[in-house]
């Protein structure tokens, strides 16, 4: 089964000292290629951004008809 690991960077708000501040999350994480799409909507609906994709699991070029 085909994984990316992405790294990505969504805001986040907490409460500090009766005031909104907005910190930055970092998170990396393994997605199914098949669930890629709907993890990368989710993210961008957040406000985060994609910071590093890459190919964790399966061979490189499988999808693009290369062996």
């Amino acid at each position: 089964m085909r994984t990316f690991k992405i790294t990505a960077c969504v805001p986040s708000q907490t409460r500090i000292r009766t005031q909104r501040e907005l910190q930055n999350t970092y998170f990396t994480k393994l997605v199914p290629y098949d669930n890629w799409f709907a993890e990368q909507q989710r993210i961008m609906k957040m406000g985060g951004k994609i910071v590093k994709v890459e190919l964790a699991t399966g061979r490189q070029g499988t999808n693009t008809g290369l062996l």
